[in-house]
């Protein structure tokens, strides 16, 4: 508006005779009108219409550039024509950002819980292969299904009205994982009996009628898993291109950087609500005497927690349906923008769509940074998803503590490195060719720290059975030997107890205890016909102990550096997470830039997060030592892992992902010659100026 009232005052002024206009006047009629300011956009534009008509023949010029200003005015906060004036002023990137990084924390928590619920349930129900790969990825499934349809369509329309959508999605999906919980059916207990030394034992008939609980719960949960799926799209791909065109080009990175924190600070309170879960279930495994009314009454509320995150979710309805497309202040940014000369307009056909996608495909730099992508999301696939296990069985802690301390390493680096990378590259106003230089520097430090956690494990400690031959009296590679043959036990629950010879057993029973008794809550096992070595003691009433439940002290302190060298690997690795959007961002054309993180995305489902829990569950599984009979047909767990083959697959599995992090990255690098000149912030000012200076000398 600024720019049309300078060039139509000089026509006004030779209008009107020299000696007829005051200077007090001249001033007063630059100034843009007082009332102006404070009629919201849609009114102005009323306004504007009847003097368009009276003086379009008389000033054509003066028609022409309010026009033009009209088509990019900043939207008000509102539903269509309701307008409320006090809350103009949250209609700012900031106020968007809260409740943007309200959903985004909301729909962490929601996965964390998902995932707590699935292996309680796997570990209870034995669920299949096939059923337990189906709810884990149906989530990545339907989001690729619909990822480039709804990117390339959304981008198109009011934006913040998408991720309304998002929210109302986030909130059901939350709700249909209740469900199971909520319908007024016990979750199912796998409360087994004591498995100490006994003669006579008697061993229970296998039952397969299934079960109706189960049933339902994995239906609902993989229609919930859809339904986030389709809800992430508008989140991760649509508001991310919203900020991105609606913020300086050099602080995109702080807002993603904080977007990309929430989400993982959010998964980490879901660990920290569930963590009754894990030991729940741990506990259920050998726990008999204790009272376990707490632990039932607290999984049959288990639902509750999915419905307030459904109302927390839904809170923020009606704020973002109040923001407009364009928020206040993105009209001075977009015009501080660099418009690229070539951009394609495509139209709203199926037939577009795939020719943008081909477009897409061809752009060599573009698929090297998304495969980039992929393989980088393997590496915190492998971590959220393996770390606990190998912490568990590397310095021989429960389940519980494992998962805690994996959280505890997992969640402040991956958060900590989102939020300093966005704050680094935008503090440093990085070019894309700093970014992928960035890339690559920090991955290289990372491959590093990597290298130096395969050298932090311990030895593996004695355990009867698998490396240690009952004192010559047995085999390796059998539970069973002279000393408990009598016993009758089974390895369909591992429940470890440590003898007073330093030696891990199986379970008690494995271990020939005919006696159990709880003191200060935990349980100690006596008359073990294994355990013939060792310092013996006493309880309170003068019984000898044997045995304690719970694996045995490795006498192993390489804990503290494993966590050490483990979280700056994961510093050093999630550095490149924000510059690689911003990357991906800045090397296609504006019109692209949805389809293109949409393509991304899919990319990175199908190469990373599906094919990745396979991967280390092939890991895990190649180094399994002894692994559980299996009862009704299903497959056994693994019990006991081999530490030195875990550590080496562990490390090299992500070895090779970083390196062809690295790989594609520097391919990219190479092909920015084919690039045009990259355009900085000062770039769009610097022509105005010229230009300008270029009309005064003409002028002249």
């Amino acid at each position: 508006m600024e720019e049309a009232l300078v060039e139509v005052e000089p026509k006004a002024a030779q209008a009107q005779p020299p000696e007829s206009t005051a200077p007090g006047k001249a001033w007063k009629a630059k100034k843009r009108p007082l009332y102006l300011t404070a009629v919201p956009a849609g009114l102005i534009k009323l306004r504007n219409l009847p003097k368009t008509r009276h003086r379009a023949g008389a000033t054509p010029p003066a028609t022409k550039k309010p026009r033009e200003r009209n088509e990019n005015l900043e939207g008000s906060c509102g539903w269509g024509c309701v307008l409320i004036p006090s809350c103009q002023r949250f209609n700012n990137m900031r106020c968007f950002l809260i409740f943007y990084g309200i959903l985004v924390t909301s729909q962490g928590i929601v996965f964390g819980l998902v995932d707590l619920s699935i292996d309680t349930l796997q570990k209870n129900n034995r669920l299949k292969t096939i059923e337990n790969l189906v709810l884990s990825s149906s989530y990545d499934i339907s989001s690729c299904l619909v990822g480039v349809f709804m990117a390339y369509y959304g981008g198109r329309g009011n934006i913040p009205r998408w991720i309304t959508v998002s929210s109302f999605l986030i909130g059901f999906g939350s709700l249909l994982f209740a469900f199971p919980y909520f319908s007024g059916e016990d979750f199912p207990l796998n409360v087994e009996t004591e498995d100490i030394c006994q003669e006579m034992k008697i061993t229970k008939a296998c039952k397969k009628a299934s079960s109706p609980f189960r049933s339902k719960y994995v239906s609902f949960f993989i229609l919930g898993q859809i339904v986030q799926g389709i809800a992430g799209i508008p989140l991760y791909i649509l508001g991310v291109t919203f900020l991105e065109n609606n913020v300086a080009t050099h602080s995109t990175g702080i807002y993603l950087g904080i977007l990309e924190a929430l989400g993982i600070l959010g998964y980490a309170l879901s660990y920290a609500i569930g963590a009754s879960l894990i030991k729940s279930s741990e506990n259920s495994n050998f726990e008999k005497n204790v009272d376990n009314s707490g632990n039932q009454h607290w999984l049959k509320t288990w639902w509750i927690h999915f419905v307030f995150v459904s109302i927390i979710t839904w809170s923020t309805l009606i704020p973002l349906s109040c923001f407009p497309p364009s928020i206040r202040g993105s009209a001075r940014i977009k015009a501080g923008k660099h418009k690229q000369p070539k951009d394609q307009e495509f139209g709203t056909s199926i037939k577009d769509l795939f020719a943008t996608i081909w477009m897409l495909l061809k752009n060599s730099m573009f698929v090297c940074l998304s495969l980039s992508r992929a393989s980088e999301s393997l590496i915190m696939i492998g971590a959220s998803e393996f770390l606990p296990l190998y912490i568990e069985n590397q310095f021989m802690l429960t389940p519980s503590e494992a998962t805690t301390l994996a959280g505890l390493v997992l969640i402040p680096g991956g958060a900590l490195a989102q939020l300093l990378g966005g704050i680094i590259v935008s503090i440093l106003h990085m070019s894309y060719k700093a970014l992928m230089k960035f890339i690559m520097v920090t991955s290289t430090i990372s491959l590093v720290l990597l290298a130096f956690v395969i050298f932090v494990r311990c030895d593996p400690i004695p355990f009867a059975g698998i490396n240690e031959d009952y004192g010559g009296t047995g085999q390796l590679g059998n539970l069973t030997a002279p000393c408990n043959y009598h016993c009758r036990c089974l390895s369909t629950v591992y429940s470890a107890v440590c003898g007073r010879d330093d030696i891990g057993y199986f379970s008690p029973c494995f271990a020939g205890c005919t006696n159990v008794k709880t003191l200060n809550n935990r349980k100690t096992y006596y008359n073990c016909s294994c355990i013939k070595e060792g310092l013996t003691t006493s309880d309170e009433e003068g019984d000898f102990i044997d045995a304690r439940v719970g694996k045995c002290d490795t006498k192993c302190y390489k804990l503290p550096l494993f966590i050490a060298f483990i979280f700056s690997t994961i510093v050093f690795s999630g550095f490149s997470g924000v510059p690689n959007i911003l990357t991906i961002l800045r090397t296609v054309s504006d019109k692209q830039r949805f389809v293109a993180l949409g393509m991304t995305y899919v990319i990175l489902r199908i190469l990373g997060t599906i094919p990745g829990p396979v991967v280390f569950k092939i890991v895990g599984e190649s180094s399994c030592i002894f692994r559980d009979a299996g009862r009704c047909g299903n497959l056994g767990s693994c019990w006991i892992y081999n530490k030195t083959k875990m550590a080496y697959l562990l490390v090299g599995v992500c070895f090779f992902c970083k390196i062809f992090t690295i790989f594609f990255t520097a391919i990219a690098f190479g092909l920015c010659k084919y690039l045009p000149k990259e355009n900085s912030d000062i770039l769009p000012t610097l022509v105005k100026h010229l230009k300008v200076k270029k009309k005064e000398r003409t002028d002249l």
